[in-house]
């Protein structure tokens, strides 16, 4: 059984690319979904990886099928759902940075309920990692999700929480209040600085980082993009730089921290250490186009470390 289950919506991506000389945008197809971009990082970074998702019996999931045994990442959990599709987004750029346009309504995953949860393979695990997005996308998600935090809890096997708040999906007020309770149950919370503002109405990082230790996670991750990442635990607080990199688009960079952070800790390193690796992780994953094909492999990250590489991306 895999050391690590993740759990949400993989979704077809299409992400523009750069005007030709004739204006014209052409697009590139790839794979997403934040805890599934997570979960091939972590396979990249060696880790024993399980996906626990619904998609459609259509061409865009028998394509996730193929990525993920390209990636080792185990598909036992993978439940292949008739008349329900699998989700698409659409990624374009502009000076404001990246931009999301979704197609998921009525997808499989978004059909996923309690009923579906592998309880039996979370006992197993040593690590299940879910999203907000993982809740974001229908009361039944939500109601899964809950439950495998559960099955989780009552065995010992560590919570890891990613915030990626998608308002465009849920009310502020919801999502605050399930993505609060949800960390209140996790042992790992990754936010986002952006989404931690937007769903504690806080503004420095120190309150923001003592608001989720004070929900009861004991090791909160928060990312703050240019500034790096704070690691913070009830004994002190750590701030780890930016990598200098030439980025050129930022799609699933805090998934690929997730991944990577989540690996790393399996491998039996120290929450600094893993965090270290996982940041020069995430800033290599902004070197290329898409959320899947820039994830690096481990000699790209030792060498990104070993060169002592940080300041501004």
């Amino acid at each position: 059984m895999p050391d690590l289950l993740c759990m949400g919506e993989p979704m077809l991506e299409l992400n523009a690319q750069r005007p030709g000389p004739d204006g014209r945008v052409l697009y590139l197809e790839g794979h997403g979904g934040d805890t599934s971009n997570a979960a091939i990082c972590a396979a990249r970074q060696g880790a024993s990886v399980g996906y626990v998702t619904a998609i459609g019996e259509d061409k865009p999931g028998d394509s996730f099928m193929r990525l993920w045994a390209a990636e080792g990442v185990d598909t036992a959990t993978v439940v292949r759902t008739a008349g329900a599709p699998t989700g698409l987004y659409v990624v374009t750029h502009d000076e404001q940075g990246h931009a999301f346009t979704f197609y998921r309504a009525g997808s499989a995953a978004s059909r996923y309920a309690p009923r579906d949860v592998p309880e039996a393979a979370i006992r197993a695990a040593r690590i299940l990692h879910v999203s907000g997005i993982s809740q974001a996308i229908s009361t039944s998600a939500c109601d899964a999700v809950f439950q495998a935090i559960a099955v989780a809890k009552a065995a010992g096997v560590k919570v890891s929480y990613d915030t990626n708040l998608r308002l465009s999906l849920w009310p502020a007020a919801r999502a605050a209040a399930v993505i609060h309770a949800a960390i209140a149950q996790a042992d790992i919370a990754l936010p986002s600085l952006d989404d931690a503002r937007a769903l504690t109405g806080l503004e420095s990082p120190e309150a923001i980082a003592e608001f989720y230790l004070r929900l009861g996670c004991p090791l909160v991750l928060l990312k703050q993009g240019k500034d790096g990442v704070m690691v913070a635990t009830p004994e002190g607080r750590e701030v780890i730089p930016p990598c200098r990199v030439q980025a050129v688009d930022a799609t699933g960079a805090g998934d690929a921290f997730a991944g990577a952070f989540l690996a790393r800790v399996l491998a039996g390193d120290a929450p600094l250490e893993a965090a270290r690796y996982a940041n020069a992780c995430a800033a290599l994953s902004t070197t290329g186009y898409g959320a899947v094909a820039p994830l690096p492999r481990p000699a790209q990250v030792r060498a990104l470390l070993a060169g002592g590489q940080s300041g501004s991306r």
